[in-house]
């Protein structure tokens, strides 16, 4: 049964009514999450609540994302959980080349497709692995930007019609490594983001002995959007101008390797959320590759870049963490403007590459993690003080049991008039800690009251005070993860992840709260959340029991996994790989489980001996027993104690 109550904000009077907690369903709960707008099909809700993973789409299995988090906890295995889902990197790489691919046969594209992965999206050797296993029916290759990249990629690289791409600043060294590729048959393009590097790469490959195949990074005018906005453009890192592009490309002639030049390269910026740029971006770099062409240079690829977005709100849009297009339109796009402009200009067809990373990776992995407590705003408080009734007490009593028949906003600006009173008396010795503490409590008390009734009106009919309100109630949702460590994205650049409970899926979430990491920094939390009308700074959730409360952050799969910090010394999660299989009873199974970081290898990146560290308590406990301070067993015990910590991981151990 529902109650019913009236509250009015301002002159607007509203029906308010409360709902009890049966009053909820999984289509609430997928309303509530958004889970049908940034899930893209992989990720579901079924009957039972419980937050399900499907990998393939209509083609595989349905996992349980709880019933992994508890298979990896039997191998003894706790949160923070990294789970990656092998198989959906599959899908997605299938997804990206069946895309290219139909539309150039719709397009009657003269050219193929033969896409990279950038290896810094996600330089894990498991995944990067699984991506070029899955990409190479497509020939699908690999991008480096870095010399320990590069030696990675001529690791893994065993397909030679793929394509090996050498982005980023390159030393001798560099352009070595690189042609070592081209004597093993690969097809490894060296990308020139500067002149000097053309003058390298010529000199370098006259001395081994084989011509080297280069690209010419483009520094287009047409510029990205979003945070990464600012790597595009005149103004750009890297790339060469028009006049360098010609110097260039004279350097070649004088040195008789004018076949060399084999690609032209842009790169307007990560997760580019509008199609519309990115279409611009297309036409201008492929008239650059036209008018090469024109002037004799047998260029075959046009590498399209990066850029290739992700939604991670929802919200379907050209917010930084959104994007107003899908796969399909952005290759059909790419492939329809570049032939167009070709077509226009009676050149061939290039090949085309693109270099979209994100869009690949950050679907697979989710980040489970557990809520250890709750820090609450004190509510009601238990038993009776030992005072006489104080008028600011009576003040406070009667705001919350009258707030039914006022103005919402009336009770609110009368309830914080009365804690500012109280607040200048306790500063003035007038307040002692008994009558501060009952007065904080009624306040609480009767701002939870009026802040249930404004709840159950509509957000944009809320003045600013009381969404301040909602904020300050908010209860904080202390979890066992480091968000410096695995959502640096989000602490540094405010970057946006679809975060919510992985079961009770089917209970109302009766709490607002914000989650908050076990750092002992103020800024280790997850301070912004995904909405339906636009980002919230707090999260519906349930209230926690005597059982564990899982929440998992998803779309983590690109960049996280290896730009986070090791802030407090927290490090690299627990780890399980899950893959389909109709033969396994549940239908998958845990192919590789990999445990967190332990204290002592912590340690020893940041110049700890452990051994010395031991010796040293040692030291202490044998100068403590000589100093009768401490029996004999009990500082062994102690040293064993001190040893066996530094095999812990690092976060904490729960129940």
């Amino acid at each position: 049964m529902a109650s019913f109550a009236r509250a009015s904000v301002g002159s607007k009077e509203r029906e308010v009514v409360e709902f009890n907690e049966q009053d909820w369903t999984v289509k609430d709960a997928k309303a509530t999450y958004l889970v049908d707008r940034w899930g893209a099909g992989y990720f579901d809700i079924n009957d039972d609540g419980e937050m399900t993973v499907l990998p393939l789409l209509g083609r595989g299995g349905k996992i349980v994302i709880r019933e992994v988090v508890e298979a990896a906890r039997q191998k003894g295995l706790g949160c923070p959980l990294l789970i990656r889902f092998q198989d959906m990197l599959h899908h997605r790489v299938r997804a990206l080349n069946e895309a290219f691919n139909t539309a150039i046969s719709r397009k009657r594209f003269k050219g193929v497709y033969r896409g990279v992965f950038p290896i810094k999206v996600n330089q894990l050797r498991e995944v990067v692995e699984e991506i070029v296993n899955a990409g190479r029916p497509f020939h699908y290759g690999l991008e480096a930007g870095s010399k320990p990249e590069l030696f990675a990629a001529l690791s893994l690289h065993t397909d030679n019609e793929s394509l090996i791409i050498c982005n980023g600043y390159k030393d001798e060294n560099y352009i070595r490594a690189a042609l070592l590729g081209r004597k093993l048959g690969k097809t490894v393009m060296l990308v020139a983001e500067k002149l000097s590097e053309v003058q390298s790469i010529v000199a370098i490959a006259k001395e081994v002995g084989i011509e080297p195949m280069i690209g010419m990074r483009l520094r287009l005018s047409s510029k990205g959007a979003g945070k990464w906005s600012e790597s595009s453009g005149g103004a750009a890192k890297f790339g060469l101008s028009t006049e360098e592009l010609l110097q260039a490309t004279t350097i070649l002639r004088d040195a008789g390797m004018s076949t060399a030049l084999k690609l032209l390269h842009f790169h307007i910026g990560s997760q580019v959320p509008d199609i519309l740029i990115i279409k611009r971006a297309i036409r201008e770099a492929t008239r650059f590759y036209a008018k090469l062409r024109k002037m004799g240079h047998p260029i075959e690829y046009l590498d399209v870049g990066g850029g290739l977005a992700i939604d991670y709100d929802g919200s379907r849009t050209t917010s930084h963490s959104s994007m107003n297009y899908s796969v399909r339109e952005y290759a059909r796009d790419i492939v329809y403007n570049v032939a167009d402009v070709c077509d226009e200009e009676n050149v061939p067809h290039p090949n085309l590459v693109s270099e979209s990373g994100r869009a690949v990776v950050a679907h697979h992995s989710v980040l489970v993690v557990e809520a250890l407590n709750t820090v609450e705003k004190p509510g009601k408080a238990p038993g009776t003080f030992a005072v006489e009734e104080h008028k600011l007490l009576r003040g406070l009593r009667e705001i919350g049991e009258l707030v039914e028949q006022r103005e919402l906003s009336e009770s609110w600006h009368d309830l914080v008039q009365i804690r500012e009173e109280s607040q200048k008396m306790f500063e003035l010795g007038l307040l002692d800690l008994e009558l501060k503490a009952k007065a904080e409590s009624l306040f609480w008390e009767a701002a939870q009251r009026i802040m249930r009734l404004a709840s159950q009106l509509n957000v944009n009919d809320l003045p600013e005070e009381m969404l301040e309100l909602r904020r300050e109630l908010a209860n904080q949702y202390i979890c066992n993860f480091s968000v410096f460590q695995s959502l640096l994205d989000h602490w540094a650049l405010g970057a946006m992840f679809p975060v919510m409970p992985i079961h009770r899926l089917n209970e109302r979430p009766l709490v607002r709260a914000r989650l908050a990491d076990i750092t002992c920094d103020s800024d280790g939390k997850i301070s912004k959340y995904i909405h339906c009308d636009d980002e919230e700074d707090t999260l519906p959730l349930h209230p926690v029991n005597d059982r564990p409360y899982f929440l998992g952050v998803f779309l983590t799969g690109a960049y996280q996994d290896i730009m986070g910090d090791l802030h407090n010394l927290f490090a690299r999660v627990n780890e399980v790989h899950v893959f389909l299989d109709t033969d396994e009873p549940c239908g998958y199974y845990l192919e590789v489980v990999i445990p967190g970081s332990t204290i002592s290898e912590v340690l020893g990146m940041v110049q700890y001996d452990t051994r010395e560290m031991v010796a040293r308590v040692k030291m202490q406990v044998d100068a403590a027993i000589k100093q009768d301070r401490m029996k004999p067993s009990d500082g062994m015990k102690l040293l064993e104690d001190y040893e066996r910590g530094l095999r812990d991981n690092t976060y904490l151990h729960t129940s």
